[in-house]
This record gives structure tokens, C-alpha cells and sequence, in this order.
């Protein structure tokens, strides 16, 4: 589906194509990790050409930037470093773009946007620039209810330009993935057949606190796909280098435990453990130390979390489902970012749920055992 509109266009199509039944592809066990992303390439190539075609941050920045000779040590960097940590997922990466018809740059561009647009020139206001990609989680553990709640939050162009990945490794693991087209495997959420789980928010570091040429964000979540235990999802947060911060939201389903990491460059990481008092995160740093930029949207969804009730699975959904804020609503329809899901993380009854349309209506779109 070709989305290729300004923002704020053809709303009554978006809000249709929204709607739809995300495209699952399972695919695996693969011998090698190209012959999987070729797989998921060629699969979904027409998302990932749309994709590419309509995103205007591409288009007008990240292209223009990487054809200038300024950006190549940038991007020289960014590409060797994570190569050497994630031979695998880089080879992945790779097979994406080979079956997909796409040159590979444009897949590099858009998995390392975060870790490329702080070092573009300043330049005069664009209407094209970036937004953060506010996604809003509540979480809580009590002895009736252990749960993670999750809105998918994106820039309006990515409507329609996703889809899920169910793979089996040659190792007898097997995750699912709500992936971006023409991205690793999930820079949103995802779980495995270890029984863990994860969400994403992203923080907003000043340019200051990015490193520049580190481990990019989309392979760090590609790894948190494969790990064992809490303290295995941990140490692959805690060993990579990353460039720019990140929180995740790490859920184990067995020992009943929800953590939420908060990470900067130089490896700094902050650790809060989930319990009965519930959990709102949104788009900024909450326990780590760090500089950040002020994100009026999030500041405004975490107040507005904090006056909603938090008691039962239905509070939950009706707090990601709120748009009392017209201005900075928890639930998003435009003109710049949309919730493109939500999705319920149920410890007790060991299942995701993926809600498309507002969560406080109910329509789930998918359920997957854990």
C-alpha cells in the first residue's frame, strides 16, 4: 500500500489501512542469517519499497546527508563497528536488502537514524524533521496482576509499513517480532520460546551525550531477541557500546519479573525493578542520570498518566487508549505520529495481545502464547 502522503492527508485511508490485519511471515530455521533476511526481504518488498518512497526523513535528510562527503566516516563507522559486534544480524540486514531489490544504503540509513540525524548540519526548520518515536508503557507486578501495557507510537509515514516476524533459529529458539519494513527485528517489541519479552522506549539524550559511530539501537533489540534469562538480557544491553540511549522493558514470563533498563553511552544503564506501584513510561529519562532534551509530548502524556486510575487490565488500556490532551494525547492520530498498536503483556496468562485501532475498544487483532 502506497502511503506517499504529507502529513494529515487522506486521513480516512490511514485510519483504514491501521486497521488491517498485520502481515505474519514465519520464516526458518535458516543456515545462514542472509538466506533469513532475503527471505523477509523478498516477502515484503513491496512494504519495504513503500516504505522507503514515502518516508520523508529519508528522503529529504538522511539521503541528501550520506551522498555529501562528510557523512561517509559517520556512516564508515556506525557500519564497521556494528558489523564486528553482529557479524549475524549485519549479514541479516544484508539479506533484507538483496531480497528486497533496495540498496543496502537505504536500509543502513533508516536502522541507524537515531545514531545518524544528531550529527546532520543545522539547517533552517524543515517540515520534514524528525519526531521522536513517543511510545507510552505501564507496567506493574502484584499478586493479582502482572502485566506490561505498550503503545507503538511512530512518525505517520511508517502506517501501514509494518508486520510481524515469527522465526525459528537453527539453535531451536524461536521469537516473534513486530518489525519495521526494511528494519532488524524489533525496534518496537518482540518475545521468544525462552519466555521473555521486551518493549521499547526511546529518550532523547542531548547531542552531547551521543556517541558517535557506536552500536546502533536496532541491533542491540535484534540481540535482546535471542537471550536466555533477565541477567542474559541484561548483559547484551550492558556490552554494547551504544551511541545513543535507549529504555527497555524487559519482561520474564516464568519468574514473573518485569525490569525497566534506562542506558546512555559508555555503557551507562540504570536498573528499576517493577512492583505494585505502576510504572508509566513515556519518552524520557526517569532514573538515570543523563541530559536530556525537553519533550513537551512526553511530559504531558506522563502527567496525564499520572491523574488516570492504574487498578485493573481495563484502567490500563483506557490510560494508553486516552486522547483528553488534543494538544499531546497518550493514544495518537496525527497529523505527525500515530499509534500504530498497542499491545498487553499478560505474565499470568502467558500471552501478548496486539490491539490495532484505540485499545479502550477492545479489538484485538492477534493473541500469541508465550
Amino acid at each position: 500500500m502506497n502511503m506517499g502522503t504529507e502529513n494529515g492527508d487522506n486521513t480516512k485511508l490511514m485510519e483504514s489501512s491501521n486497521k488491517e490485519m498485520l502481515e505474519t511471515f514465519e520464516v526458518g530455521p535458516c543456515e545462514e542469517a542472509y538466506e533469513m533476511g532475503f527471505l523477509i526481504g523478498q516477502r515484503f518488498s513491496h512494504l519495504i519499497k513503500s516504505r522507503l518512497d514515502t518516508d520523508l526523513i529519508l528522503q529529504h535528510q538522511l539521503l541528501p546527508f550520506a551522498q555529501s562527503p562528510q557523512s561517509q566516516p559517520l556512516i564508515r563507522a556506525l557500519s564497521e563497528s556494528n558489523r564486528k559486534k553482529y557479524p549475524r544480524y549485519w549479514d541479516e540486514l544484508s539479506g533484507t536488502a538483496e531480497g528486497s531489490g533496495v540498496p543496502v544504503l537505504n536500509l543502513i540509513l533508516i536502522n541507524f537514524r537515531k545514531e545518524i540525524l544528531p550529527f546532520l548540519p543545522k539547517k533552517e526548520p524543515s517540515t520534514h524533521t524528525d519526531t521522536s518515536d513517543d511510545c507510552s508503557d505501564i507496567l506493574i507486578v502484584t499478586e493479582s496482576m502482572a502485566m506490561a501495557a505498550h503503545n507503538e507510537d511512530a512518525n505517520i509515514a511508517l502506517v501501514g509499513h509494518t508486520y510481524l516476524i515469527k522465526a525459528r533459529l537453527p539453535s531451536g529458539l524461536s521469537f516473534t517480532a513486530y518489525t519495521y519494513a526494511g528494519e532488524l527485528p524489533s525496534c518496537a517489541f518482540g518475545f521468544n520460546s525462552n519466555g521473555l519479552a521486551f518493549t521499547l522506549n526511546s529518550v532523547p539524550p542531548t547531542a552531547e551525550e551521543i556517541m558517535a559511530g557506536g552500536i546502533g539501537r536496532n541491533f542491540v533489540s535484534r540481540d535482546l531477541l535471542e537471550a536466555t534469562s533477565l541477567d542474559d538480557s541484561l548483559s547484551r544491553i550492558h556490552s554494547a557500546e551504544a551511541s545513543v540511549g535507549h529504555s527497555y522493558n524487559l519482561i520474564d514470563i516464568k519468574a514473573r519479573k518485569l525490569l525497566n533498563v534506562e542506558t546512555a553511552s559508555r555503557k551507562r544503564m540504570s536498573v528499576l525493578s517493577v512492583g505494585s506501584t505502576p510504572f508509566f513510561h513515556a519518552n524520557m529519562y526517569l532514573h538515570l542520570q543523563v541530559q536530556q532534551a525537553q519533550d513537551e509530548n512526553s511530559m504531558n502524556r506522563q502527567r496525564r498518566a499520572a491523574q488516570l486510575p492504574k487498578k485493573s487490565k481495563a484502567n490500563f488500556l483506557s490510560l494508553l487508549g486516552d486522547t483528553n490532551d488534543k494538544q499531546y494525547p497518550i493514544y495518537m492520530e496525527g497529523p505527525t505520529l500515530y499509534t500504530l498498536c498497542t499491545t498487553v503483556i499478560d505474565l499470568d496468562r502467558e500471552t501478548i495481545s496486539i490491539f490495532q485501532g484505540n485499545p479502550q475498544n477492545g479489538a484485538v487483532s492477534h493473541v500469541f502464547p508465550i
